[in-house]
């Protein structure tokens, strides 16, 4: 545990065994799930709100207290003294939803080759298996929730010190988490809209959910041409306008904090870049290396949820 003082507030950092951490105020809460009652009184301890409750877990039988990695410290006054914080997100922020990464366990690449947009086009079989897994699919990626790094994004910009978030993901969870969709830049689209590849007319996913059951190969309902979920496939290009946005916003970043990604994918990795050549400062939170690191002020292994939340609680003084 590390008594830390920022902003004039004495805060303690609890580090728990699965590597969670947390900042709290006066105490330390043991977690819900493991029917824990708090060791101090709850009616004066200014840490227990539901917030603090779903981000703390920790055991009253743990054993391994021990101080934070130096570099979320680091994190902390480096942003603390930035005027315009972007972030860029990949896959790594949304596993903590349980959300696979390309890369890792589960993820598309394991499953099989990533698609292409030739293929898709070109084979009958490629766009009936595709659609038969977003049947079977879809519904769960609708319904997962953001977790504690969407939500402490989203608290950042609602409090003014994260201007932009430009992600790499499709799955909408920093925009269902409360982040601004008007400064929400999805470099690789969305998959909550379907896109017709002919004539480009978009409907809401949910609309073309709905006639898979009596269309296994759905069709745009306006030139007849082949339907997609409006994302980005190999072979694709990006959307012009979202890359365009992109760089604007990293132009205009003195930080640029990237958050779970490994920096490979192009063109989007030259984002974070193009916010170095800019001027900007760099801070990666990443569970991997990135080809980034030898240029970032800061490269943070751990957790993304409980590094967020707390660096939300120190720059929103909570």
């Amino acid at each position: 545990m590390l008594a830390s003082r920022h902003g004039g507030d004495q805060r303690r950092i609890v580090v728990d065994w699965a590597g969670n951490l947390v900042w709290t105020r006066d105490c330390i809460v043991p977690s819900r799930p493991y029917g824990h009652k708090p060791d101090c009184d709850r009616e004066a301890c200014s840490a227990h709100s539901g917030e603090g409750l779903s981000r703390l877990t920790i055991r009253r039988d743990t054993t391994i207290l021990r101080e934070p990695d130096p570099s979320l410290a680091a994190l902390i006054e480096l942003a603390g003294s930035a005027r315009t914080i972007n972030a860029f997100t990949g896959a790594g922020i949304s596993t903590e939803s349980g959300i696979p990464d390309y890369r890792g366990p589960g993820g598309v690449w394991e499953r099989n080759a990533p698609p292409t947009l030739s293929d898709f086009r070109e084979n009958l079989e490629t766009r009936r298996q595709y659609w038969e897994e977003r049947r079977e699919r879809y519904p769960a990626l609708r319904d997962t929730q953001p977790n504690a790094g969407h939500l402490a994004l989203a608290r950042l910009q609602s409090g003014g010190r994260l201007s932009h978030v430009i992600t790499q993901n499709i799955d909408g969870l920093h925009q269902k988490a409360g982040s601004d969709p008007e400064r929400t830049i999805e470099l690789h689209g969305t998959a909550h809209r379907v896109r017709c590849l002919d004539c480009g007319a978009l409907w809401p996913a949910e609309q073309i959910q709905a006639r898979l059951e009596r269309e296994p190969l759905p069709s745009c309902e306006l030139c007849g041409g082949l339907l997609r979920a409006a994302t980005v496939l190999f072979g694709q290009a990006m959307p012009e306008d979202a890359l365009r946005r992109a760089f604007t916003v990293a132009r205009a970043s003195d930080l640029m904090l990237v958050v779970g990604s490994s920096l490979v994918v192009q063109p989007a990795a030259r984002v974070p870049q193009i916010a170095i050549a800019s001027g900007a400062r760099l801070a990666i939170v990443n569970n991997e290396p990135t080809p980034l690191d030898n240029l970032a002020d800061v490269v943070v292994r751990l957790s993304a949820g409980a590094v967020l939340s707390a660096l939300a609680d120190a720059l929103l003084d909570v």
